[in-house]
């Protein structure tokens, strides 16, 4: 084991933050990008919906563009998500998913991501991030997966083709729930190198067996996208830094030393009444705990 400020070993660079916008929806999304340039994040995670970048609204391609010129003067990085809640279906959350009986709304959440891969490649992200689904009742298991494996063949597919990752979020309560589920889609699917994992830290204390930074470790080959907030052991709810259990800058130290230069997202989806406080105090957690990690963490 050595320190990261050890003699004869480069140090890591420094880990890049962002914001979600669903933690910012009572913003526009200009505001919200302006915001977060000013207070000093390095990027954005930006969720397709109703209220920014539209995914399902006219001229996309060219409300694409306007928002590439926006990120590019801020100087702001992305990735771009695709949880909102009601974007497909105004009265079901999150629905329809890839794992639906109905080949027609299954096909619905695949063009989503179709549509979410050329809105990344227009903006130069380098990830979308995307989910399984809940096991839909009278469904087997089996049956889900391959049906999930079918439906995220093709888009993988064309995410590869425009040099995007397709980044798989495990989600507590969803079929492809922990790290162990994204191994059985990855093995499913020929180990495709356009298929990823988002890993979500705060998930990695709700369920997995090991700890985050363990996890992180574990994963790292494998991740393309990271959402970072505080949680609670078996309680799948996303809190503001502080008010969990996880122990940030043996993450953050982990994260360093896999080399890790995507985006750090924070994901607070249901603090928007509070977002730029919240935005704010985020970053300043962040960084004391990135500081904590430099001065202290140690490396294996």
């Amino acid at each position: 084991m050595s320190r990261t400020g050890d003699p004869g070993r480069p140090t890591p660079e420094p880990l890049r933050f962002a914001y979600g916008t669903n933690g910012l929806t009572d913003l526009r999304l200009s505001d919200a990008l302006a915001l977060l340039a000013d207070l000093g994040y390095d990027g954005v995670s930006l969720t397709l919906d109703h209220m920014h970048l539209d995914p399902l609204a006219p001229d996309l391609a060219a409300r694409t563009r306007h928002v590439a010129r926006e990120l590019e003067r801020l100087g702001l990085g992305v990735a771009v998500e695709t949880g909102a809640r009601y974007v497909l279906d105004p009265r079901r959350k999150h629905h329809p998913t890839l794992l639906d009986p109905d080949p027609e709304a299954r096909g619905a959440r695949i063009d989503l991501l179709l549509r979410a891969v050329r809105v990344a490649a227009g903006l130069g992200a380098p990830a979308v991030h995307c989910f399984s689904g809940v096991l839909p009742p009278g469904e087997s298991e089996e049956t889900a997966w391959r049906r999930l494996a079918d439906a995220l063949g093709p888009v993988v597919v064309a995410a590869g083709a425009v040099g995007v990752s397709l980044a798989i979020e495990p989600e507590p309560g969803h079929l492809l729930a922990d790290l162990a589920g994204f191994h059985r889609l990855r093995t499913a699917l020929g180990d495709p190198a356009a298929l990823g994992l988002t890993l979500d830290i705060g998930h990695c204390q709700c369920l997995e067996p090991d700890p985050p930074a363990e996890c992180v470790r574990a994963a790292a080959p494998w991740v393309r996208h990271v959402q970072i907030e505080d949680m609670r052991r078996g309680v799948h709810e996303h809190l503001p830094f502080g008010e969990g259990e996880i122990d940030f800058p043996p993450v953050l130290e982990a994260l360093r030393a896999a080399g890790y230069r995507g985006l750090v997202g924070v994901e607070l989806p249901r603090h928007s009444h509070a977002g730029p406080e919240l935005a704010s105090a985020s970053l300043r957690f962040l960084k004391d705990a990135e500081r904590a990690a430099s001065e202290g963490g140690i490396r294996c």
